[in-house]
């Protein structure tokens, strides 16, 4: 018989959040390889992408994949939108912190006193995955206007025409891709939230003072 304690604990990450964030890396990784072999292809900074880095072997084949995992990563976001609102996901797990939280979080992660509770998110966190979550929408809708500057011309002139579009889509990108360091920084440094990623481990426990 189960110790009440332990059958009222919930995991770390559900097994729909799981299955989520891995197809979300997939998608990404796509996207970004092919969207390097597609910025060579038109460079707006001085400098090229290493061939080993690009997917797609060429502009044609990048667009493919590129445009392919686009979709894959919007059908993925959408159910992660709607698993998170009415599972009470985005509720329990991902409120948006106070400023109070936020900077008492972002001191100690500065101080490198920030203690990491499996299953929970601190404030500087929950800022960090609304902000990455906009940043998304955002490359993605400059990827539309700048795919089909025509068909979306509504798109284009919001976002003040296909030149900045395209400087806005590099940007999100460069974000993106920043977050993703930091990201990978985390978990070398505490490396069990990987494994919370592939199994269903327990939470730790939360205090009060931890929302």
């Amino acid at each position: 018989m189960k110790n009440p304690a332990q059958a009222s604990t919930r995991p770390a990450h559900s097994l729909p959040v799981r299955i989520m964030h891995w197809v979300n890396v997939y998608a990404l990784c796509c996207m970004l390889f092919s969207g390097w072999e597609i910025y060579n292809a038109s460079p707006d900074l001085p400098f090229l992408f290493p061939q080993w880095a690009t997917l797609g072997g060429w502009l044609g084949g990048a667009l493919a994949w590129h445009l392919s995992a686009m979709w894959l990563l919007v059908i993925n976001g959408a159910a992660y939108v709607l698993y998170g609102i009415f599972s009470g996901h985005f509720k329990r797990d991902l409120p948006p912190p106070s400023p109070k939280a936020f900077l008492r979080d972002m001191w100690a992660a500065v101080c490198l006193r920030l203690p990491h509770k499996t299953g929970h998110y601190n404030a500087v966190q929950r800022l960090l995955y609304g902000g990455v979550i906009c940043i998304l929408v955002i490359e993605v809708l400059t990827g539309l206007s700048i795919w089909k500057p025509v068909q979306f011309g509504g798109l284009v002139s919001l976002f003040g025409g296909f030149v900045l579009a395209r400087n806005i889509h590099l940007a999100m990108m460069i974000l993106i891709v920043g977050f993703i360091v930091v990201h990978l920084a985390l978990v070398a440094i505490v490396p069990r939230t990987l494994v919370s990623m592939f199994k269903s481990v327990p939470s730790d426990p939360q205090e009060a003072n931890d929302a």
